[in-house]
């Protein structure tokens, strides 16, 4: 088939093009256009092998083969298909496992099919020789494509080079059409700028020491602090001074017979659930108002929902502030009934359990699960409700705003 592949190993591409322009090959230094990234490709493998373009495949790593948002709206690009290895942890590095094997396997199964007469690699990795030679075995011509590296020496086994058929360097000008450095002013997005909100909530005082009898839980459901978290390592779980309810607890507080304590009405309350959509066994239920508030799922068409994913896909960062504004705002769109914004506002800082865990899995879809557990990690999951409640006020705060303001 007179046609042109390009097989694409994400971790070489993106790790060389940071280390020739943020100075190490850290993926966190650039931000990437994405779409200009494949439209660069296409365009360029077209000139090259002067075939129209079948298909690009990408290659890249994802902690449990979870696709990350950028994997989300590759996958929906025209002509791009999404190939994902795992992503693991080994002495404090991150290593991908299985993207070498899967770029073999798929290229010798496409020139073995005569799906193309040309395939471009953009790899430097020598794994992929056995699968080069067979390509070529097969009468395809392989292309092969470095990335400039940033000390002038190659970055690319020396054996793929020698076997290609053909040798492109794709060079700086070429790289920064679609990639800039973090932290190269002026020309690449600012950092993010500091959530006042997730602070309030981080540095609140916490409850009377009396909270924290009335809400006595059991020591496996007992929350880990973030500072105790950072300090011993992800891997090791701390409880939590006793001082800091879950939502189960609070919803303790609320039943019928049981006195809450008192406290200044300017305390924030921190918490956080350790797995927030799971039930546990045991715990009083919701307070009637809380139960009554409808869930985003019961305020959602079908076609509705085929829009959010839509929306998801292609729009949504999966910024965990980001993700908790989008839950929000959608929520606040779809209520028929006004007055249960007004209930919801006066529960502040506890999201109501129902929605909060649809909150969380919701959040879950743009691969913000700390691995070990399946479960969110504890700073993200402030900030997912951080913007919940930030969207929630900038709604209540517009609804009562003076005529004209």
């Amino acid at each position: 088939m007179d046609r042109c592949i390009v097989l694409v190993d994400a971790g070489y591409l993106l790790g060389a093009a940071a280390s020739l322009l943020a100075g190490e090959p850290s993926r966190s230094r650039i931000t990437v256009d994405h779409a200009a990234l494949i439209q660069g490709l296409r365009e360029r493998a077209e000139s090259d092998t002067e075939r129209p373009l079948l298909r690009i495949y990408w290659f890249d790593g994802a902690p449990d083969r979870v696709p990350q948002p950028e994997h989300r709206r590759l996958r929906v690009m025209p002509r791009v298909t999404v190939r994902l290895g795992a992503l693991t942890r080994s002495d404090g590095r991150w290593a991908q496992k299985g993207v070498d094997a899967a770029m073999h396997a798929e290229l010798t199964e496409l020139a073995r099919n005569r799906a193309c007469s040309d395939v471009v690699l953009v790899t430097g990795d020598g794994d992929l020789l056995p699968g080069m030679m067979a390509a070529k075995e097969h009468g395809v011509a392989v292309h092969l494509w470095a990335v400039q590296a940033a000390d002038g020496d190659y970055n690319q086994s020396e054996d793929l080079v020698a076997e290609a058929d053909e040798r492109r360097v794709l060079d700086r000008a070429w790289i920064t059409k679609a990639v800039r450095a973090k932290d190269l002013g002026g020309i690449c997005a600012p950092q993010p700028v500091p959530r006042p909100e997730i602070a309030a909530i981080l540095s609140a005082p916490l409850p009377d020491s009396s909270l924290a009898g009335a809400a006595e839980r059991p020591s496996e459901t007992a929350e880990h602090s973030p500072a105790a978290e950072s300090q011993n390592g992800a891997e090791e779980r701390v409880p939590a001074p006793k001082g800091v309810p879950t939502p189960k607890d609070l919803a303790a507080l609320r039943a019928p017979g049981v006195q809450a304590p008192q406290h200044p009405a300017s305390a924030t309350l921190r918490w956080s659930s350790d797995k927030g959509w799971i039930e546990r066994p045991g715990g009083a239920t919701e307070s009637t108002e809380a139960a009554a508030l409808p869930t985003l799922a019961q305020l959602t068409s079908a076609e509705q929902r085929w829009a959010d994913r839509e929306e998801d896909i292609t729009t949504v960062g999966g910024d965990p502030y980001e993700v908790g504004q989008v839950f929000a705002r959608r929520w606040m769109e779809r209520l028929t009934d006004p007055s249960h914004l007004q209930k919801l506002s006066t529960m502040y800082p506890r999201v109501p359990h129902r929605v909060d865990g649809e909150l969380l899995r919701y959040a879950a879809r743009f691969g913000l699960l700390a691995h070990k557990d399946d479960q969110i990690d504890e700073h993200d999951r402030y900030a997912i409700r951080a913007g919940f409640w930030r969207e929630i006020d900038v709604r209540t705060a517009a609804e009562h705003a003076p005529a004209g303001e």
